[in-house]
């Protein structure tokens, strides 16, 4: 099997991570790591066994894959010149800033043949993938996802951090274009959303509910799941899935008779799965689950969400 040599651009808090799986896989060499803090890149590097870096363009001729962790604002820059020079690209959400920098990654990418994956984590959760085989048709979803305030991740808003994890994993499972979107949100404690709710329709008729928060006094992650005969039941933190699935006929004024599956599901790594994928698909030269396009779609009714929260929070509180 050929060494994939690979490097991580950005090592901070979720980059070190990053690292820290290259260097235990086999079939990997971790050449280097990337951070313009060097006593960053040299702490982590000594951690991981490997070269620190203060400049990405230093290792663009040494390696076959790189992981993008730095801030959004600079994915697309960091991502196109990684493209650019051949280099299958791991870019953490969000995808870029515009979707025109989406596009244009894209294109690069297909244009040269390259990997390019966007790291959408939550699609490698063992609940989304235990829901998988549950999956007929939904529906209605309803997702919520309160977490306590970390100082991280502040250069963008609440939708961008969080919401937009849950947009991919709807839209993945509807696989419907949308109709219509409506958003609200509000500053609690940064100069950007902290708490949103969008409601989202398909044109299959299908509608999910999402709410958000980043600034609440304990973590809850729950997401439910409706569709014909059956129901879905996800709570995240206890790791347990409930699937109620109707018997009976449906009557106008009593519950049919339903049987409910429980199961536990397994923790899991699953950053070190989603970066296995990764490298199988460079391996096998396949479009990743989460490619590019999954990366923009997800981008682009996060942004139509955004734009609206903020429509909202101008209006005068009186008329």
């Amino acid at each position: 099997m050929k060494i994939i040599k690979a490097a991580v651009i950005g090592v901070g808090y979720l980059g070190r991570f990053h690292a820290q799986k290259y260097a235990a896989l086999e079939g990997v060499e971790l050449v280097g790591v990337v951070d313009p803090n060097g006593e960053q890149a040299k702490a982590v590097a000594e951690e991981c066994s490997c070269k620190a870096f203060t400049d990405y363009h230093a290792l663009l001729d040494l390696v076959d894959v790189v992981s993008i962790v730095v801030p959004t604002s600079s994915h697309y820059d960091v991502a196109h010149d990684c493209l650019q020079a051949g280099i299958d690209v791991l870019l953490e959400k969000p995808m870029t800033v515009t979707l025109k920098e989406a596009d244009e990654l894209i294109a690069i990418a297909n244009e040269k043949n390259l990997i390019l994956q966007i790291g959408h984590l939550e699609r490698f959760n063992p609940a989304i993938i235990a829901m998988q085989p549950f999956l007929n048709k939904p529906v209605f979803v309803e997702s919520h996802r309160v977490a306590t305030f970390k100082n991280r991740a502040t250069d963008v808003d609440v939708v961008l951090d969080l919401m937009i994890h849950d947009i991919d994993i709807i839209l993945s499972i509807v696989q419907s274009p949308l109709e219509s979107i409506h958003s609200i949100g509000a500053q609690l404690a940064t100069k950007t959303t902290d708490i949103a709710n969008a409601r989202l329709v398909f044109k299959n008729g299908a509608a999910a509910n999402v709410s958000v928060s980043r600034v609440s006094s304990g973590n809850s992650r729950k997401m439910r799941v409706f569709q014909q005969n059956s129901f879905i039941n996800i709570d995240f933190a206890s790791r347990v899935i409930a699937v109620t699935e109707f018997t009976s006929e449906k009557q106008q004024d009593v519950m049919p008779e339903s049987t409910t599956t429980t199961k536990v599901f397994e923790q899991a790594d699953a950053l070190k799965s989603e970066i296995e994928t990764f490298l199988g698909h460079t391996r096998s030269r396949s479009l990743p689950a989460v490619s590019g396009k999954e990366g923009r779609n997800a981008l682009a009714v996060a942004q139509e969400v955004i734009a609206q929260v903020k429509a909202t929070q101008q209006k005068p509180a009186f008329l």
